[in-house]
């Protein structure tokens, strides 16, 4: 996977187009945020206080009071006022330019006290809002500060720093405690703990010694490591999660793109409705005063930053709530693609199964025993390194070396072996046949013993079931999912096998990677949305006909990149989580739409009757975005599922 140049998307960017303007004016200089907004907005507060205190004594005329609530809606609104400039010359409909003609127009018609409450309350809006969003960004920023800039190399006795990204591949690094590992690679020497929380998701430390895989990210524990490198900085499992998780931005959901649409046609609209208010009911009763101050009030209210502040930041919380997880999403628009789904796909081996082999079943001829048939195919497969072989020795475990003389192996077919003093032959069906042996008698397996020429028995083999695949079955079921299925290339037996362990009556077996695109597609028919998990690189043609493409694990580069969500550890329990998280993302996209839409149709119809204060369109304005992002952020608070 090529590492990119730039990165067109960051949290700190996400694109909220609204036709508003977001900045919210920290007004920092040199990095440092001034306090003068704040001074400033106290000092506003308190003129419109002795602007109302002034009006209690009737002896005073009205303009000193007046003089008392402008000079608190100049301070309060000046930098709005500026802001609705800009925008003005843009011709930009935003929320500073509506605030701005609402407080112009309120002080032409003599409405002083609304003026200096719109500002002053506006302005308390945004800096709550301003709170509330970079709270969340910074939640979800954090994610990406998980990859170091730089790595520890020894040269001349000495431990020198370099970027991480001119280290090449086959290089040594030193892993001080405590650091983060900058790149992937394979531990050479050294004792100590890896804690893998920000790549997989795993809260428990993974025990690091020569040989332990390491990947870019985690954190070391009290040792120090010597790690060879095994991945370029840019193609490094730190590299990959950033990457998602800042491009995931430029994937968008449906409901985002409908809010971005609805948006750039409402405020318009609005602002039209606003004047043909201001107007129409005017020339017919000749009352310009009160129809003026109701289309203000409309204006204030009209703004639809709640909607666009709060939907992509409630996907984006999505994504960065997953990602602590080790759930890497790839757009918001698999967020709602699998918050629906109702059919899941998975591959077997390599997703329900480890990849590491195990003896499933052992058949004895009629005459033998399962004890003599594992034991003479385990001292015949004594010395061979194939899996299927280590795979029968360990199943046995207890061979006697001695036992054994004369082993031969032919590589595709099987192994020879005097056991206990008897000839023995391992091997498949080719084998078998080629020495003249009916196995018609047996079911299909991988391996047939013979002994003293006399067929004794079979041994089938297949992957060891995850732990949590018949865990993960019934969570799907429990989520509604309606069907679960199995593909796999394996023969009809170990399918069979590992789709009982783990609850799946559904499965297909000996297929060909393009017979798993056919039977996908069957599968589409009729279904609201299918998900088809897998690992392997023949996985990746049926990962991008799904409609979500779940790739398991950071492996196969073309996995990853046909993959839309990516289980960085390995479980495919992980899945269910992330079907419940990411329908509590829509159900809380779904409210935010429907209180933010509610409060603002209701303020407009109330302000346009004369029922509704300022004070109300305010609140229909920045009151329900600051609601809205802090109800978003609850997403990142989402508690993780304990025994994942």
């Amino acid at each position: 996977m090529q590492a990119r140049a730039e990165h067109s998307h960051t949290p700190a960017e996400m694109d909220l187009d609204c036709g508003c303007s977001h900045d919210h004016h920290s007004h920092s200089g040199g990095g440092k945020k001034s306090l003068w907004p704040v001074v400033s907005l106290i000092i506003a507060a308190v003129l419109m206080a002795a602007g109302f205190i002034l009006r209690l004594f009737d002896s005073l005329p009205e303009f000193v009071s007046n003089i008392s609530f402008a000079a608190a809606a100049v301070l309060a609104g000046y930098p709005v006022l500026i802001d609705g400039i800009r925008a003005l010359l843009k011709l930009r409909l935003d929320e500073h330019l509506l605030v701005s003609i609402a407080v112009i127009a309120a002080c032409i018609i003599g409405e002083f006290p609304e003026a200096a409450v719109v500002t002053i309350f506006f302005q308390v809006g945004e800096m709550f809002e301003e709170f509330a969003v970079n709270r969340s960004k910074k939640s979800i920023a954090a994610l990406t500060e998980i990859r170091p800039d730089t790595a520890n190399v020894m040269e001349n006795g000495t431990l020198v720093k370099k970027r991480a990204e001119e280290i090449a591949i086959g290089t040594v690094i030193t892993v001080l405690p405590f650091e983060r590992v900058p790149l992937d690679g394979t531990v050479r020497s050294g004792q100590s703990s890896l804690d893998a929380s920000a790549i997989t998701g795993e809260s428990i430390p993974i025990e690091a010694s020569a040989g332990t895989q390491s990947l870019s990210g985690m954190i070391n524990g009290s040792g120090t490591l010597e790690i060879e490198v095994t991945n370029s900085y840019g193609d490094s499992a730190a590299s990959r999660i950033i990457d998602m998780v800042e491009n995931a931005a430029s994937r968008k959901a449906s409901a985002e793109r409908t809010v971005s649409k609805f948006a750039r046609i409402y405020t318009p609209a609005v602002v039209a409705a606003a004047v043909l208010l201001a107007v129409i009911p005017s020339l017919i009763t000749g009352n310009w005063g009160e129809w003026i101050h109701r289309s203000l009030i409309f204006l204030v209210a009209s703004c639809p930053c709640a909607l666009v502040l709060s939907v992509p930041l409630s996907f984006f919380a999505g994504i960065g709530a997953a990602s602590k997880r080790g759930i890497l999403v790839k757009g918001g628009e698999f967020i709602e693609k699998l918050s629906k789904a109702d059919t899941v796909v998975f591959d077997k081996t390599g997703t329900l199964t480890t990849g590491e082999l195990a003896v499933s079943r052992v058949i004895p001829a009629p005459g033998h025993t399962e004890e003599e048939t594992l034991q003479y195919a385990a001292g015949c497969e004594y010395y061979s390194n194939h899996p299927i072989a280590k795979a029968i020795v360990a199943a046995y475990g207890k061979t006697d070396e001695a036992a054994i003389a004369d082993f031969q192996e032919t590589p595709g077919h099987g192994a020879s072996a005097q056991v206990l003093g008897k000839k023995v032959l391992c091997g498949g069906k080719a084998m078998m046949e080629r020495s003249g042996l009916d196995i018609s008698a047996l079911p299909p397996a991988q391996v047939y013993v013979c002994v003293a020429g006399e067929l004794i028995g079979a041994v089938q083999v297949s992957g060891t079931v995850r732990d949590d695949a018949a865990q993960t079955v019934r969570e799907l079921k429990q989520l509604g999912v309606k069907h679960v299925v199995m593909l796999t290339g394996d023969n009809e037996n170990a399918a069979a096998q590992t789709a009982q362990a783990c609850g799946i009556t559904e499965y297909r077996a000996g297929l060909l990677p393009e017979d798993k695109v056919t039977a996908l597609e069957e599968l589409r028919q009729g279904s609201a949305g299918t998900v088809f998990v897998g690992d392997g690189i023949n996985d990746a043609p049926v990962l991008a006909t799904a409609d979500v493409g779940v790739a398991m694990g950071l492996g196969t580069d073309a996995a990853i990149e046909a993959g839309d969500i990516v289980l960085t550890n390995n479980r495919p329990s992980r899945l269910a989580e992330a079907i419940r998280l990411f329908r509590r993302t829509i159900g809380i996209v779904k409210f935010n739409i429907a209180f933010a839409l509610i409060v603002k149709m209701a303020v407009l119809l109330l302000g346009a009757l004369g029922l509704a204060s300022m004070w109300a369109a305010v609140f229909a304005d920045v009151g329900v975005s600051v609601l809205a992002v802090l109800n978003a952020s609850r997403i990142l608070r989402v508690k993780q599922e304990k025994g994942r």
